[in-house]
């Protein structure tokens, strides 16, 4: 069969495509399409719109050309949002914008999302502008309902960690003091003491890497990169085992690079991790064993710690960084929660870098983590301060100093008033709300606040920023003690004003140095006084 012939012009060359045909194929191929597609002049001027268009929103072509395409367009999302399709116009480039569509068929108003660009001829300037409308309300619904999701599960462990660590701090606080006292207990009592601070810090342990992992998992994990030295996060990490160490007489050599070695990590969360390692590598280690430390430097850092343990089979090998799996030591002697090697994981993973094990049963277990070096950050000048000792605080005035906590919570009041019976120094008031706390503070003029943010009136920080506005009190240092012990409660505690965040369960040295920089008397406003004397 014959092809029919080709047009042809006088040279015998194909004919140029006749621009109406073009312009009809066009049309067909978007009206077939399941988006709104339209044209518009090079000035932006709309002078095409598909059938889908034009049936989704009741608007003919005439009324569309005629500018009511700006009537089906939410009212919002017209004044804001779809100025950035005039922007573009402007400025002869592509866009994106979304905004909400009214369905002609209900009147309701759907997300789109419509994307732009401009034709251009073949000298550059611009002949038309071709734009395409698609709806993305299922997945505005969808976002929606994970970012409700995220929220739930992030007031669930905020509300989890507070209400655990209530009874904790009851528990530990008051295992702490009986341990502490004056009168000491017979060896029977200390006996039960040591088993229940032991297990209360344990327990409290599992809360803390729970409620980690689970903050990791739903992508909320607080990273701060930045150049950090792996010789001072070791030296700091051998310092807080070497007690462990000791009691195992487990030997750690630390095998350090003779140069500057940077890593590009978050500090808290590089030591987090180090800690990890090194602590189950004296854990999981023989009596009389040794803990040996490597530091490979390079474009990549390693970090290898290698233990004289009982090691690992190689299916016990393979199960390594499964929540709760403590490979066999379940029914042993040494404690564990199971979840530290995951964090370490997910938290090295975070920081661009890789974590492994090997391992032979019976000779031991070698970990390795591997980070991204970096450069040593330079220091401006003058930055170097003078170290101060520390607990060198100015010696407690002869009269004491009154201190307000205001917590409604009758066993840690309990707790709080026997810890500050022990000072000589401090006189105690309390109040059991937030209210009655600023009108304390406004009568009494304590020289430090100790605050709860959970209490049954207003929270701590709404009571703090009271007694800011107030300037009879706003000089009052207030420390905030709660149960609220997530990131970003600290976070949101600190930016709000409290002189320090402490969390529940109390630790007694930490409460004590809170206390003793609250009350020590404001040394640079002394000298300024003295320099204005002068």
């Amino acid at each position: 069969m014959r092809k029919p012939p080709r047009d042809r012009t006088e040279n015998g060359r194909p004919s140029a495509p006749d621009p109406g045909a073009t312009e009809a194929h066009f049309r067909l191929l978007a009206d077939g399409i399941p988006h709104m597609i339209s044209t518009a002049d090079a000035e932006g001027r709309i002078d095409y719109c598909n059938r889908r268009w034009t049936a989704y929103t009741g608007l003919s072509f005439e009324q569309t050309q005629a500018g009511a395409w700006q009537s089906a367009i939410h009212p919002e999302d017209l004044k804001n949002n779809y100025a950035g399709w005039v922007d573009a116009v402007a400025k002869c480039q592509e866009y994106e914008v979304e905004y909400r569509l009214r369905r002609a068929s209900d009147g309701a108003y759907r997300w789109h999302l419509e994307r732009g660009a401009p034709l251009r001829d073949a000298d550059g300037n611009i002949v038309k502008w071709l734009s395409s409308s698609t709806d993305i309300e299922d997945l505005k619904q969808a976002q929606a309902s994970a970012e409700s999701a995220n929220h739930a599960k992030s007031e669930f462990l905020s509300s989890m960690s507070h209400e655990l660590r209530n009874p904790l701090n009851a528990i530990l606080g008051f295992a702490q003091l009986m341990a502490s006292d004056a009168q000491p207990p017979t060896p029977s009592q200390q006996a039960s003491l040591d088993q229940i601070l032991k297990a209360g810090w344990h327990l409290l342990e599992l809360i803390n890497e729970v409620l980690d992992l689970a903050r990791i998992e739903a992508g909320h994990a607080s990273l701060s990169p930045e150049p950090v030295s792996v010789v001072e996060a070791l030296q700091e990490c051998r310092a807080m085992l070497e007690q462990q160490a000791l009691k195992r007489a487990v030997r750690m050599r630390f095998h350090m690079p003779d140069f500057a070695c940077f890593v590009r990590a978050d500090r808290t969360r590089l030591k987090q991790v180090l800690l990890n390692l090194l602590s189950n590598a004296i854990k999981y280690n023989r009596d009389h064993g040794t803990v040996e430390v490597h530091v490979a430097a390079g474009d990549r850092v390693r970090v290898s710690v290698r233990d004289t343990g009982a090691g690992l089979a190689p299916q016990r090998l393979a199960q390594l960084f499964q929540p709760f799996n403590r490979l066999g030591h379940e029914g042993g002697p040494v404690e564990g929660t199971g979840i530290g090697l995951v964090v370490a994981k997910r938290l090295v993973e975070l920081m661009g870098g890789a974590i492994g094990a090997e391992s032979t049963a019976g000779v031991g277990s070698l970990f390795w983590i591997e980070l991204p070096g970096a450069r040593a950050p330079e220091l401006p000048a003058g930055s170097v301060e003078t170290a101060v000792p520390a607990g060198a605080h100015a010696e407690a005035p002869a009269s004491a100093h009154t201190l307000l906590y205001v917590e409604d919570n009758p066993a840690n009041l309990k707790l709080f008033e026997q810890l500050i019976a022990r000072r000589a120094d401090v006189q105690l008031i309390t109040a059991v709300n937030g209210t009655l706390g600023i009108e304390l503070a406004r009568t009494a003029l304590p020289q430090v606040i100790v605050m709860d943010i959970h209490l049954p009136d207003i929270n701590g920080i709404e009571a703090l920023l009271r007694l800011r506005e107030d300037p009879t009190t706003a000089h009052i240092p207030v420390i905030a003690l709660s149960a609220n012990a997530m990131p970003r409660d600290i976070e949101k505690g600190i930016q709000a004003g409290f002189f320090r965040y402490l969390t529940k369960p109390i630790r007694l040295d930490e409460l004590t140095d809170a206390l003793n920089a609250a009350l020590d008397p404001p040394r640079a406003a002394g000298a300024r006084e003295a320099a204005q004397d002068r």
